[in-house]
């Protein structure tokens, strides 16, 4: 590990950095008084019995300076209906956030700003056990209490560090854009090791998969690369939506700072979008061949999105490397539109494939296949179709050598059913690769296929997530 005291010296740079000064921590309470007594006021017109209480960071002292957010739920008894809680929640929230607009997460909720702050006015259930909860939102009461009463200042200064280290690597955040590291699950881990530099040391030599359990638990087992039991729901656990590679992210910059400490780590990486001569330039330089399926993003949130892109991503990737186009790497990406990007080795193949059969001796299975294959041979067909490009539309019989024995097995040498990559992408055959619904009811409405240099089309929109990919970090 380096010197400590640049470590010390690095920490409180960014500690005085992220901590919010009287003037910012005044402004947050006054406003937060305020949106309580006029939600107050509302739900006292309502006829059911209904509180407010202030969640998130901002409830625990742990919220950056700089950072906006207010979070405010209001509770409604348990055995109210929930067609409901929904519509007085709505209700409320309209009335205390008149500019506001409704979102829908598992129900639907407020959001707007109020004196410069951004506003979550989110209705909730107040359940008594945080591990039986009726909505998605219920437990989040319960998370605020079990960490109010175990942060102190000091504490919370460590998290405040922590959490802008996340933000500096590009790991914070639980929405399934990120899947990074959430707010509660950092305030968690800084408690279970007490600072930053306890935490970072360990992690740097962590061995996924890794379990806490603070309120000792142990009732469930979780298959997740980072296991963090819910002090308030042991069947929960709270980093299941942090992946691997952000997992990975945080050992990888965790060692790399405890061996340089500076403050360049904390700062997030904001490369300057590419343009189109910058991408172009790249594939050409990589001697690779990209592909890009494009298409409008359907009208979901990103929560439903990314998971339902990954997904197809995961399903054209792996269709193409079964075909033998060898991808080097993928990914997504989205705004208006939706992009599948995968770099593959190879636009094209060679027109047939090995296929290899079952050894001669294994009868029943050799001579099925060799049935299958037996006078489909067309090696003599000549030139005739030589232009034709397998997948493209081509009528003529697939071309087919053999059978013959190579070895103790019979092999053929069969034409593939797609030697251009793009053909494929191209063909109705892309929707039997496992697409997300969603995805495949928007391709079905129309996509584009842009291939090798042609991607750079895409740089006006996705600059940056281009850049990001051709300039890759940990």
């Amino acid at each position: 590990m380096a010197d400590a005291e640049a470590y010390g010296h690095v920490i409180e740079a960014i500690r005085r950095r992220v901590t919010p000064d009287g003037t910012e921590r005044a402004a947050m309470r006054d406003a937060v008084a305020r949106l309580s007594e006029r939600i107050e006021s509302e739900v006292a017109e309502l006829p059911v019995d209904a509180d407010v209480v202030q969640v998130g960071s901002t409830a625990r002292g742990t919220w950056l300076a700089g950072d906006r957010d207010i979070d405010l739920f209001v509770r409604f008894p348990p055995d109210l209906d929930r067609e409901l809680l929904e519509r007085y929640g709505l209700a409320v929230g309209n009335a205390v956030l008149p500019d506001g607009h409704e979102e829908y997460a598992e129900h639907p909720y407020v959001t707007g700003e109020f004196e410069g702050f951004d506003v979550d006015l989110v209705p909730c259930y107040a359940v008594e056990d945080a591990a039986a909860p009726q909505s998605a939102v219920d437990r989040t009461p319960h998370h605020n209490a079990y960490l109010r009463a175990r942060l102190d200042d000091d504490v919370a200064g460590e998290v405040r560090v922590f959490k802008q280290f996340l933000k500096g690597i590009g790991a914070y955040g639980s929405d399934l854009r990120t899947r990074g590291f959430s707010g509660y699950l950092s305030e968690l881990l800084v408690l279970e090791y007490g600072d930053v530099e306890s935490l970072l040391s360990a992690a740097a030599g962590w061995q996924p998969p890794v379990t806490f359990d603070p309120a000792d638990h142990a009732t469930e087992s979780h298959d997740d690369p980072l296991v963090m039991v819910d002090p308030t729901d042991p069947a929960r656990n709270v980093a299941a939506v942090c992946s691997a590679a952000n997992v990975a992210r945080l050992q990888h910059y965790a060692r790399a700072f405890l061996n340089d400490p500076r403050t360049a780590v904390f700062e997030p990486r904001e490369p300057d979008p590419l343009d189109a001569a910058a991408v172009r330039s790249h594939v050409n330089r990589r001697g690779t061949s990209p592909v890009a399926v494009v298409f409008d993003a359907p009208d979901i949130v990103d929560d439903q999105l990314f998971p339902q892109l990954r997904k197809s991503l995961s399903g054209v990737r792996d269709e193409l490397d079964r075909r033998g186009f060898g991808p080097i790497r993928a990914t997504t990406f989205a705004d208006d539109r939706a992009v599948l990007f995968v770099e593959l080795a190879h636009r094209r193949l060679p027109r047939i494939e090995r296929h290899e059969g079952p050894p001669v001796h294994v009868r029943e299975h050799a001579e099925g296949f060799y049935g299958t294959y037996a006078g489909s041979n067309a090696a003599d067909d000549g030139d005739a179709d030589s232009d034709r490009d397998a997948g493209d539309g081509g009528d003529a019989s697939p071309i087919t050598y053999g059978p013959f024995v190579d070895g103790d097995r019979y092999v053929v040498e069969r034409e593939r059913g797609f030697a251009d990559a793009a053909a494929f992408l191209r063909s109705e055959e892309l929707f039997g690769v496992g697409l997300g619904a969603r995805v495949e009811t928007q391709l079905q409405e129309g996509y584009e296929v842009l291939v090798g240099e042609a991607v750079a089309e895409l740089a006006p929109e996705f600059g940056r997530p281009l850049a990001d990919y051709f300039d890759p970090r940990p």
